[in-house]
């Protein structure tokens, strides 16, 4: 936590302000584009090098989706308008994953009832793990993927200047501080002893952080930084949820950081669109790593192994009926998996996430109310 605190408000930022955006037409560093022969620098201490930071102002495509702005994904319509856009760093898209992570662990404690208490403690739990530190994680990787996406994405927020350095620090530290917070409240609120939900929100900030941020950068190794991703999405939510309702134990820490698996191939999904910045950056994505064809089967791989090992870990617990279930929520997503993902993952991305994860996140209900009995 002390590297996390004192790195990131190190960050330097030279002319790097709304009132000068970045503006560029070609490549001539990793974080340069130029369409005009204006140029601004931007020093970064946490690389130490200077970076030519230029990108248009607006997305390639003409015009843009308001809806897509807000979510915080590809399509997005740009927007000046700064809580718009502040909502967009934090990809509400996102949050989702979280916020059923935390139904999960609830689910599972076998402790949760329908009381007014018991909801407004889940309600917390849900907004301290989506839009707070999900939004804070989703944040920190878009400042650090500044270079990057003005090769993938010059159009984002932070590489065409729509929003200041000093404005993207500060909402960093109100996000990471707001669900630290929160997560402490939970604890008393819960009656701990020890706190361990505010220790697990410490933890998985640290772990967004080095996920990130030199010198560590765990995303430029696809195994590591997937994983870790998976396990952020996934167990540290659930883990939330259940240690807010009941008491964790081992076999479901296990249970859920192999869940995590799945969590690493869903992560995957995401590195198709970014292989060239990525490639030029040095980063080791697994398309990068092992091309886009051998990437793929590698996704779909770690997402129905995962799942079918989950369903035969219930069967094995004397809970067929619980196993059957997940494996007919299995079905569903193999079948979009060839429709869309394994025919052009680019292309088809949002359509196959869209059809596809529906059907993952119900299995992991069904998972959490099998351990719940």
């Amino acid at each position: 936590m002390a590297s996390l605190l004192n790195s990131v408000p190190s960050i330097k930022l030279s002319n790097f302000s709304n009132n000068n955006p970045l503006r560029s037409s070609q490549i001539s560093s990793p974080f340069c584009l130029s369409l005009s022969r204006r140029r601004l620098v931007v020093r970064a201490t946490e690389t130490d090098k200077e970076v030519k930071a230029q990108a248009p102002d607006k997305a390639p495509a003409a015009g843009g989706s308001s809806i897509n702005q807000i979510l915080g994904i590809k399509g997005a319509k740009q927007e000046t308008d700064k809580w718009k856009i502040r909502v967009q760093l934090t990809k509400p898209v996102t949050w989702p994953p979280l916020v059923w992570g935390v139904v999960c662990g609830a689910a599972a404690s076998g402790n949760f009832h329908w009381t007014p208490e018991d909801v407004a403690k889940s309600v917390v739990c849900m907004l301290m793990s989506g839009p707070f530190l999900t939004g804070y994680t989703q944040t920190i990787n878009d400042w650090y993927d500044r270079e990057i996406d003005a090769i993938n994405e010059p159009y984002r927020p932070i590489p065409s200047g729509a929003i200041s350095g000093q404005e993207v620090i500060n909402q960093i530290w109100v996000l990471l501080l707001g669900g630290l917070g929160l997560a402490g409240i939970l604890d008393v609120w819960a009656g701990h002893d020890f706190p361990t939900i505010f220790y697990l929100a410490l933890g998985g900030s640290l772990l967004s952080y080095i996920y990130s941020a030199p010198p560590l950068k765990l995303k430029q190794n696809g195994w590591i930084g997937n994983f870790a991703l998976g396990a952020s999405y996934i167990s540290l939510p659930w883990w939330a949820g259940q240690a807010l309702f009941g008491t964790l134990t081992p076999d479901i820490i296990v249970l859920t950081l192999l869940y995590s698996v799945a969590g690493l191939g869903i992560a995957i999904v995401n590195d198709f669109k970014s292989i060239e910045g990525d490639r030029a950056m040095g980063l080791q994505s697994l398309p990068v790593a092992f091309g886009s064809e051998a990437a793929k089967w590698i996704c779909v791989g770690a997402i129905d192994i995962t799942q079918i090992s989950v369903a035969g870990y219930l069967l094995g617990a004397g809970k067929p009926y619980y196993a059957l279930a997940l494996l007919g929520l299995i079905a569903p997503q193999v079948f979009f998996q060839f429709k869309y993902f394994l025919k052009d993952p680019v292309k088809y991305d949002v359509k196959y996430q869209a059809s596809a994860q529906p059907f993952l996140i119900l299995g992991l209900l069904v998972t959490a109310l099998a351990t719940s009995h």
